[in-house]
């Protein structure tokens, strides 16, 4: 078996993408009060757009995601179609809040920025369920520039709360509680 994937369509390549730009267009559309792009490193967005286009291509042009057979190798799939499940609990958790900026970076089941990580993981596994070092490769790729991306807003969005004093202590101070 090549880890170089199969040529055709993928049906589960196309449903992963809607998961992915469905609510990603309705989120450009109601973007998080305090959302500013400005000043995300370029080698980030490099990463990122790179990674992009290899993930759409390579989930698409590869029959290697399309399940078969149920074998103890599934389990990749199941955990990666999970992992898309639960990008679409975050996205109905941001959409049904105030949309602020700490509403997007919010962690979900412990995850730190779930927006990201979720999809970026699920494309991964999908890639490892499919043998095809493509789109484990983007996903990487992917990972580095989107998640780091994420990161860097949700440093930034620490920081602003740290100055004007809204983040919750870690301790409590008062004794007498």
């Amino acid at each position: 078996m090549t880890m170089l994937g199969t040529f055709g369509f993928s049906y589960i390549g196309l449903f992963y993408l809607l998961m992915l730009w469905i609510p990603n267009g309705l989120w450009a559309r109601r973007l998080p009060e305090g959302y500013d792009p400005s000043g995300e490193n370029e080698l980030l967005l490099i990463l990122e757009r790179v990674g992009q286009v290899m993930c759409t291509a390579s989930i698409l042009l590869f029959t290697d995601y399309n399940p078969q057979t149920l074998e103890p190798w599934t389990a990749w799939f199941i955990a990666s179609a999970e992992l898309m499940i639960l990008y679409e609990v975050f996205w109905i958790r941001y959409f049904r809040s105030r949309r602020t900026m700490r509403d997007f970076y919010r962690p979900l089941f412990g995850v730190p920025a779930p927006g990201a990580t979720f999809p970026v993981v699920a494309f991964l596994l999908l890639g490892v369920y499919g043998k095809v070092t493509w789109l484990i490769a983007a996903s990487v790729i992917l990972g580095v520039g989107h998640i780091g991306i994420h990161f860097q807003h949700f440093a930034n969005l620490k920081k602003k709360e740290d100055i004007a004093g809204l983040c919750i202590p870690r301790h409590r101070t008062d004794e007498s509680a």
